[in-house]
């Protein structure tokens, strides 16, 4: 029997990258694009390599192409990393598995390396499956923080929880990561916001932007650990806007929701060095009247917009600067 899992793109509505420093978020999750990993029962443990990951080359042309596109790392290492914790977690729990091995393989259409959480949605599918075929039952509030010590502890990512909560809870979700409540519970606080809340919303993303999201956030961690007290103020800045975005949201005030989104990327400008490319897009967005920030750490934009004209104009105006338009599915009425 094979069993197949999903876990599917995200984007921070407000308040990222202050995930990672026990801040507080808005985020949805993007049914467009996910990842699904298949696995089955086999005599041996294998993992069978994903197109992108293989190492074979058509010329010198083609391997910079897909590096440029790709990066040097694909998604074996992160099945790995995800195998190796969901063992290290069953024995610490004291959970006898059953003895036998499977063949796992792994497909995504998230754009990658974008801001768009494709690298964390291999890994909690990689946990689903695996939890259906052992038949283990990992708390959902668990899960995030399992995810995530994949990636930071075993490959060297730097990562915040943000993107494991959402993928793992689906839907819209406020995220508070106070330090106390991770530090008691390995979990924060985490409401269900009502998707039918949301504006419209648009999520626009470049793929030559792309770059390993890790890196984009060294030199705001850097800043952090050393106590830079500018570094640390704006990240709680940033936090605070996700609070405000919540009450925004359920009380309709579309207006401060706008000006909040736009803030959340000024203040991040200030503590992360934004290029031209990806300034461009965010002003591109602002110039048809939309509101725009950030959907990770560079590459895509997620903004809200007033009707079928403006996105009409923001379609046209990101076509220009061969970027895609996409408008996002949080649940399955969007795509009706």
């Amino acid at each position: 029997m094979t069993i197949e899992a999903h876990a599917y793109a995200r984007a921070g509505l407000l308040g990222n990258p202050s995930d990672g420093y026990f801040g507080k978020t808005i985020s949805i999750i993007i049914k467009n694009f996910g990842a699904r990993v298949s696995l089955e029962p086999t005599p041996e443990l294998r993992i069978e390599a994903h197109d992108r990951d293989l190492n074979v080359f058509g010329n010198m042309d083609e391997l910079a192409e897909r590096v440029s596109l790709y990066g040097y790392y694909g998604g074996e290492r992160l099945i790995k990393a995800a195998i190796k914790l969901f063992h290290k977690y069953c024995k610490s729990s004291d959970i006898a598995l059953e003895n036998k091995n499977f063949t796992i393989r792994y497909h995504s259409d998230i754009p990658r390396q974008v801001g768009l959480a494709g690298s964390s949605a291999i890994v909690t599918a990689t946990m689903r499956a695996l939890m259906e075929f052992y038949d283990v039952d990992i708390p959902i509030e668990i899960l995030p923080s399992l995810t995530l010590a994949a990636e930071r502890e075993e490959l060297g990512i730097n990562a915040g929880l943000q993107d494991r909560v959402i993928q793992a809870y689906e839907g819209c979700l406020y995220m508070n990561f106070d330090r106390e409540l991770l530090e008691k519970n390995n979990c924060g606080a985490y409401e269900r916001l009502d998707p039918g809340l949301l504006p419209p919303l648009f999520v626009a993303f470049k793929i030559r932007l792309g770059k390993v999201s890790g890196h984009a956030l060294n030199k705001i961690r850097i800043g952090y650990d050393r106590g830079d007290r500018h570094v640390i103020d704006t990240l709680s800045s940033i936090a605070e806007l996700a609070e405000k975005g919540r009450q925004a949201l359920l009380d309709g005030d579309a207006g401060l929701l706008h000006d909040l989104m736009n803030e959340n990327f000024d203040l991040r400008s200030k503590i992360q060095a934004i290029s031209n490319s990806n300034h461009e897009m965010v002003e591109t967005a602002r110039k048809c009247g939309a509101a725009a920030k950030f959907s990770g750490s560079g590459g895509s934009v997620i903004g809200m917009y007033e009707g079928a004209e403006m996105l009409a104009r923001l379609t046209d105006a990101f076509n220009k600067i061969e970027a895609t338009v996409i408008r996002p599915i949080v649940t399955e009425r969007d795509s009706a």
